[in-house]
């Protein structure tokens, strides 16, 4: 555990770090390691076969959910895109880094920063996936986000300028802020938040637009309830609530088949949800226990995480209503763990939530961690709060660009929280040398990106990936 640092006879004890101190060594790491040097990237010579580390991870996933993994990337290159952290990080492994390291988001896709509701109601957009969260360098998350943009762009029809503008907007939109928070007290980034108030005084956009698009946003959002789940994914049998059967999608546990036994994966999963309990400060297990499990079911969630385990819980409040939806999923080891340090953490669920609560500025008041069947590791949240995110289907390249911008503050607020902003945003500079850097790689990898879909096509065609025509 760290020690506290005490101010004794006026000295700072040794290892304290000045403002001074910390810009020397943002613009030492900058010496070091030019920002220039970020624009590389060229395939090294034994690059590891794409198709290859995808197997590689779906060899300890359930077998029928795979082939829909692989329907979810079939899609475009886009998608396809939101399934490749591994093999990104892989090649982020030998790139140039400054040497600053933050608590990484681990998969920085533009699908996966939306809103969300804070404990206080409020209506907050931030980063919201962190299966993959570690610590590492802050370059190896903006480099993924300035990448999606540029395969966002590609998959939208746009020209390679319009493509390369998002990419570097978000760099830009990183550089700038972590200038901010460089210049602001660890209270005031800690309670830093990104609103939709905020963004609307912005000023990047027309007004009216932007009025009009956050208040249909923050509608759709605020309508993603438990509520709202129950009436989509429930049904009522002989007077009694469950979970309807969806299958492959949603598959309750009763109807999972002879190959697994209900009854036990449900004194399992009821075991497992006792653990996480006590991974939940005292006011919210109180709130928790007013709610009864009333039926448990198999979901495929998201492109990247499709074939992990993930569990959906029915809970019930008063009077057998009052709906509440847990996500129990599966937490495996971090895909950067291959190639940083491993995690602190020996269950990888709890390394999932302590990551995501160091990063975003309001967590899911549910969120915790448990261990279940066969020793695997889970974390807890609920299943929908409010939650939204934006659909790029029809963006301009001036909304993709604007929500660059809003993608690349956010990244920058996370990293500020967990590593040292002002070194960061000393070798950083406030120049647009790292911008266009970042958006020279951005542009190299998306290309790269094309030509492993189309190896990753080829396995599919070859019969060498399954793939499922429902997904």
């Amino acid at each position: 555990m760290a020690q506290t640092l005490w101010v004794k006879n006026g000295e700072f004890p040794e290892g304290y770090r000045s403002v001074a101190d910390k810009k020397a060594a943002g613009k030492d790491a900058r010496a070091a390691v030019p920002r220039s040097s970020h624009a590389q990237w060229s395939p090294a010579p034994d690059r590891r076969d794409p198709v290859s580390l995808l197997e590689e991870q779906n060899a300890d996933r359930v077998d029928w959910l795979v082939p829909i993994r692989h329907a979810r990337m079939r899609v475009s290159p886009f998608t396809f895109y939101r399934g490749t952290a591994r093999i990104m990080a892989s090649d982020l492994a030998g790139s140039p880094v400054s040497g600053l390291n933050v608590q990484l988001g681990g998969d920085a896709h533009l699908s996966n920063f939306g809103a969300y509701a804070s404990s206080e109601r409020h209506l907050v957009f931030d980063a919201n996936d962190f299966d993959e969260t570690l610590p590492g360098p802050w370059e190896w998350d903006l480099k993924r986000l300035a990448t999606s943009f540029v395969v966002a762009g590609q998959h939208l029809g746009f020209q390679g300028p319009q493509q390369r503008e998002a990419a570097e907007a978000s760099v830009k939109a990183y550089r700038q802020a972590m200038r901010d928070h460089a210049k602001q007290g660890y209270l005031d980034i800690w309670y830093d938040y990104l609103s939709p108030e905020s963004v609307s005084a912005d000023g990047r956009i027309d007004p009216a637009e932007l009025t009009k698009r956050l208040a249909r946003f923050e509608r759709k959002a605020r309508s993603r309830t438990s509520l709202q789940a129950m009436e989509k994914l429930t049904e009522v049998v002989d007077s009694r609530l469950r979970i309807r059967n969806a299958a492959p999608l949603l598959v309750p546990l009763r109807d999972l088949g002879d190959e697994y036994d209900p009854d036990m994966m449900e004194h399992v999963v009821h075991s497992g949800i006792e653990d996480y309990k006590s991974t939940l400060s005292d006011d919210r297990r109180a709130l928790l226990d007013r709610f009864v499990a009333v039926d448990i079911a198999v979901k495929v969630v998201g492109v990247g995480s499709v074939g992990t385990r993930c569990l959906i819980i029915l809970l019930v409040g008063r009077d057998g209503q009052d709906p509440l939806f847990l996500q129990v999923k599966e937490a495996g080891q971090s895909v950067l763990a291959e190639f940083l340090q491993p995690s602190e953490y020996e269950n990888q669920g709890r390394r999932v939530v302590e990551g995501q609560r160091l990063v975003q500025a309001q967590s899911d008041i549910f969120l915790g961690w448990t261990e279940g069947l066969a020793g695997r590791q889970f974390y807890v949240r609920q299943l929908r709060d409010w939650k939204g995110s934006v659909e790029v289907e029809a963006a301009t390249p001036q909304q993709l660009a604007f929500y660059a911008n809003l993608c690349g503050r956010t990244l920058a607020r996370g990293h500020a929280r967990s590593g040292d902003p002002i070194a960061i945003s000393a070798y950083a500079g406030k120049g647009t040398e790292l911008d266009v850097a970042i958006g020279d790689f951005a542009m190299a990898y998306s290309e790269q990106n094309n030509a492993d879909y189309q190896e990753f096509l080829a396995a599919i065609d070859s019969g060498r990936l399954p793939v499922s025509e429902v997904f």
